[in-house]
């Protein structure tokens, strides 16, 4: 046990204190009544009505738009409807003009048309993706890609098709099927080509020199 010197204890209680040592007072918490008044002034915001529209979230556009492969390649008239998620620019004019389609990002394209409406080409067009409506060339070339699709009645001189075609197919020289193609719908033309492999679902016509004249 430890014991302490009266005279060491003594030296202890009678020693002065520093001047820079500050005594901490306590401090008294405040009243429960002026808390009350404080928490009276907070003002809470009003509910949200249930009639106010909800406005969905932004979404993330910090992707860029690219260029995709075009949906048609030739020089065509078009009257339809063109339904775009992307940017579109150039001078579109009833005379003649240029149009630049930056879309966005897509790995095949959708159950709806990219083209819905009445197309009608000069001397070649490719079809890339989906289009919908009608085709017509008098002395033209129809080329439909493997991954093209196209809902529409045809009407042509040449039908190359290695894509799928839901309509029926008018070309007045000949028509070419490659193996992967896929035709739901009446073929009438003067030479016909398919590969085995290819899917054929309707009735082939072969049209005569009497008519191809007319």
């Amino acid at each position: 046990m430890l014991q302490v010197k009266p005279k060491v204890q003594e030296d202890l209680e009678t020693r002065p204190t520093s001047n820079n040592v500050r005594q901490l007072t306590p401090v008294e918490p405040p009243p429960i009544s002026a808390l009350s008044a404080k928490a009276a002034t907070v003002r809470l915001a009003p509910a949200r009505k249930a009639s106010r529209p909800q406005f969905p979230p932004i979404s993330d556009t910090s992707f860029e738009a690219q260029t995709r492969v075009p949906v048609v390649i030739g020089e065509i008239t078009f009257r339809g409807s063109i339904p775009v998620d992307g940017i579109i620019s150039g001078t579109p004019g009833a005379n003649g003009g240029t149009l630049s389609l930056r879309q966005r990002g897509r790995p095949y394209f959708g159950s709806d048309p990219e083209l819905n409406g009445a197309i009608h080409f000069r001397d070649m067009l490719r079809v890339n993706g989906h289009i919908a409506g009608s085709v017509s060339s008098k002395k033209g070339t129809l080329i439909v890609d493997t991954a093209a699709q196209v809902d529409a009645d045809i009407e042509v001189s040449i039908a190359v098709i290695s894509g799928t075609v839901n309509g029926d197919i008018v070309a007045h020289q000949r028509v070419e099927v490659s193996a992967a193609a896929r035709i739901h719908g009446n073929i009438w033309t003067r030479s016909l080509a398919i590969q085995n492999g290819a899917i054929f679902d309707g009735v082939c016509q072969m049209i005569g020199g009497k008519e191809e004249a007319s």
